[in-house]
């Protein structure tokens, strides 16, 4: 069964949604991130997608506080992103409890650190491949590369990464349906895991992540839907199970 999972993005200690990416144009919805966290697992989810906004642009962690009281709040695993550019920072991370870490900008800037971590800590390493016109964006998406998705997941297929969660920027925040047709190429063109990221807008989303050729996805991760009330968890979290 595909996970959904729901997300959190922190800025300032806060639960918020940016549109594409913009954090000019950021939405709070929880003042409380813990709370929030609990909230989700009563719900029925079973996984936490968590990112350190403020950290993604800084380069080190700075939503730390809140991701520690998400942990206590929780007993879902916990996969985290944003600002995690060293050894030393993933190390810290999983000794917290974050049960995996999700390493964007330093897949690209070097890939080498990420093979490390992946032999250091297997099974508990993703890559965040976040792409705006289908080329990756870096630095809390501040910057675009001329590297394609493709290209850059193709740099790890061997080195034990456990999972690549690919966000279309253009997509992301403004609940326009996932990119389906890149998300499922970029899975077709690596044997690691995939998960959709980026534009979950309603139940029809989660309906197509249920469908026999999207088997290949690990799942896909809502954020702005569940927040707006556009997606009902109950009735999402029963179309995952009987598909």
């Amino acid at each position: 069964m595909p996970i959904l999972f729901p997300a959190i993005d922190l800025k300032g200690g806060q639960c918020v949604r940016l549109k594409l990416g913009d954090m000019a144009q950021a939405t709070v919805f929880n003042d409380d991130p813990a709370a929030q966290a609990l909230s989700f697992q009563t719900q029925g989810f079973r996984y936490l997608h968590v990112v350190d906004l403020d950290g993604a642009f800084a380069g080190e962690s700075r939503n730390g506080d809140a991701v520690d009281a998400i942990l206590k709040a929780t007993t879902n695993p916990v996969q985290l992103g944003g600002g995690i550019r060293t050894l030393a920072h993933v190390e810290a991370w999983l000794a917290k409890g974050i049960a995996r870490v999700i390493l964007g900008t330093v897949a690209v800037r070097d890939p080498d650190l990420v093979k490390a971590a992946c032999k250091a800590f297997p099974g508990r390493v993703a890559v965040g491949i976040d792409a705006r016109g289908g080329k990756v964006a870096v630095e809390g998406w501040a910057e675009t590369s001329e590297l394609s998705a493709i290209e850059l997941a193709r740099r790890f297929e061997d080195a034990g990464v456990a999972a690549i969660i690919y966000t279309d920027i253009d997509r992301d925040g403004v609940l326009a349906g996932i990119n389906w047709d890149g998300t499922l190429e970029l899975a077709g063109a690596t044997s690691i895991p995939v998960i959709a990221s980026g534009g979950l807008a309603s139940i029809e989303d989660v309906k197509r992540l249920a469908a026999p050729d999207c088997a290949v996805l690990e799942g896909a991760i809502s954020g702005r839907a569940l927040y707006d009330g556009r997606l009902d968890p109950t009735e999402a979290l029963k179309v995952l199970a009987a598909g």
